[in-house]
This record gives C-alpha cells, structure tokens and sequence, in this order.
C-alpha cells in the first residue's frame, strides 16, 4: 500500500528576491540548492516538495550572500526556523 503523500508549494512574492533563492528544510537534510524558487508569470517564485501526509516540515530561505530568512505565512516560526505541518 502506498503511503499518503502531501505537496506543499513554498511561494514567496517575486518583488522580494534580490537573486536566487533556494528553500531548504527537513524535506532535503537542510540542503541549499536542491529546491530553488522558480519565478513565475503570476509575480511570485515557488518551489513544490512532496512529504508524508500528516508530517510536520521545517524549513527557511536561503538567498544570495548565505542570507537565511524565514516565511511570515508559514503555520510557526521558531528559532530552528519556519515550521509547515503537512
């Protein structure tokens, strides 16, 4: 049986990057690089992941110069970064 899975779109307004920009997270062991936000033609730069149903992701941005930021929409925000439960 396979398992229920769950893909979670991290958007962020493209007006806000100033180059690029990768999100990073329990998703990808924290990795820069491996999921970059891709601009698309509604303004915005997204990146889609798919995780187990039911599980809780951390994650953050990661931008140009190692400039890590977190996501205002995300359901928390704690010190280890922004917190999405699937």
């Amino acid at each position: 049986m396979k398992s229920a899975t769950c893909t979670l779109t991290f958007a962020l307004p493209s007006t806000v990057l100033d180059g690029p920009v990768s999100v990073v997270g329990t998703f990808n062991d924290w990795t820069p690089g491996v999921h970059p936000l891709r601009r698309r033609s509604n303004g915005t730069a997204s990146a889609s992941v798919v995780v187990p149903a039911g599980s809780t992701v951390r994650f953050r941005y990661l931008g140009t110069h190692g400039r890590w930021f977190d996501d205002a929409d995300a359901d928390e925000i704690t010190s280890e970064g922004s917190l999405v439960r699937a």
